[in-house]
């Protein structure tokens, strides 16, 4: 690991969070002599983030945690474009009653993690239609678009890649970097922002924004990705065969946001733990360390840290007693996902995909062929199975070893 004089790259260091700096130096020293403003940008295309999107909030904790100042940038303007960085589709265009809710709501995941104020290392949340929303288009084009040339634009990934699979790209995705930089150099100039972090997908966009801040204004800026978070399987953080991971609790409940968690792989429950929880290093090392089935002791360790902080403590308690009910005793837990199926009942291949255990009713057809779906304890075989619980039963449905969910009438 490299030696740093400022206690938060010693941090980001030290926990795994950087995979590209613009200066390390010249931001080392920046931050061991002054509060450092850093932002990150969100777009509010839901009504919530998912598991993809922790490590940039928590490197926005580490940030305060160090004693600077983090900036949480919502999108309410470039959510409006689309970020094209990635995709081979136009994103589907939002109307602002839909893009202000959607802020709203995630705002309430932030607040747990953050500390917002005004103090001088008090988070605070800013919208750049707030800016984007009053630049006239010919003012854009005047002030900032004579820094931009199409030869450098090309060759960027979120441009190029599109264009050699020969999906078509509209001129307004083309413009997301040109206000994405434009929103580092304002922030810049209101806030005193020096630093922007962001996933490593991010580094052409992230870079525009410091050569438009110090060819407009001679500011010296700073630019900071992670790595690209996969898991040990290779898969793309925060997505499961049962869809997104999402923090906040009205789109996923706390019990599957836990046992996310519980369920990661054993070579990632060390890297995740580092990135996603504030325990200490020497207690992440004896737990990384263990081996076989005590490797499971870590994983609810790693699951109870990230529930409470993203849903709070009583959430993390609820969720782990009910695992515990659930595998370990007769009953089943009252934190487990339930859904009433009505005077008529459900047959069980609708039954498992209407409660979330399946993205599919075909999905669900194949589990139910491979003998992995279970009504309290006994398989089920016949896809048009009927489920109707009696008056006051709650019957206990699985879906393989590790996922479970109460039926009612």
């Amino acid at each position: 690991m490299s030696t740093y004089e400022s206690a938060l790259l010693r941090l980001l260091d030290e926990r795994g969070y950087i995979h590209q700096l613009t200066d390390a130096a010249g931001l080392d020293a920046l931050a061991a002599r002054q509060i450092v403003p850093g932002y990150v940008g969100f777009d509010a295309t839901a009504p919530s983030l998912h598991v993809g999107s922790l490590v940039q909030i928590m490197m926005l904790r580490r940030l305060q945690q160090t004693g600077h100042k983090p900036i949480v940038l919502m999108g309410g303007g470039t959510t409006r474009i689309g970020d094209p960085t990635g995709r081979d589709q136009s994103r589907k265009m939002l109307d602002d009653e839909t893009i202000e809710a959607n802020v709203q709501s995630i705002f309430t995941v932030f607040n747990k993690l953050l500390k917002f104020g005004d103090g001088p290392t008090d988070a605070v949340m800013v919208n750049n239609q707030d800016w984007l929303g009053k630049l006239g288009y010919i003012e854009l084009l005047q002030e900032i678009g004579t820094h931009f040339t199409i030869n450098r634009m090309l060759t960027f990934d979120s441009v190029r890649l599109r264009l050699e699979r020969e999906q078509p790209m509209t001129f307004l995705e083309f413009n997301y970097m040109i206000l994405q930089g434009y929103d580092f150099r304002y922030l810049s100039k209101e806030f005193d922002v020096r630093l922007q972090m962001g996933g490593s997908d991010q580094w052409g966009n992230i870079v525009n924004g410091i050569e438009l801040g110090r060819r407009m204004d001679g500011v010296e800026l700073f630019g900071l990705t992670t790595p690209l978070l996969t898991t040990a399987s290779g898969a793309k953080m925060g997505k499961t065969a049962a869809g997104a991971v999402w923090l906040n609790e009205d789109q996923l409940p706390s019990y599957d946001f836990w046992q996310y968690w519980r369920n990661v792989d054993d070579a990632d429950v060390g890297r995740f733990l580092r990135l996603f929880t504030d325990l200490p290093l020497d207690e992440i090392a004896r737990l990384e360390a263990l081996q076989g089935a005590e490797i499971n002791a870590a994983k609810i360790v790693l699951a109870n840290e990230v529930t409470a902080l993203v849903r709070g403590p009583d959430a993390a308690a609820r969720a782990e007693a009910t695992a515990r009910e659930t595998f370990t005793g007769s009953g089943a837990g009252e934190d487990l996902p339930t859904l009433a199926t009505g005077p008529e009942g459900m047959r069980i291949a609708a039954l498992l995909t209407n409660i979330g255990l399946t993205a599919s009713n075909g999905e669900a057809k194949r589990k139910i062929a491979e003998g992995a779906v279970r009504l309290e304890g006994e398989t089920i075989t016949d896809p048009a199975h009927l489920v109707l619980p009696g008056e006051g039963e709650t019957l206990r449905l699985s879906l393989g070893k590790k996922r479970h969910a109460l039926v009612k009438r």
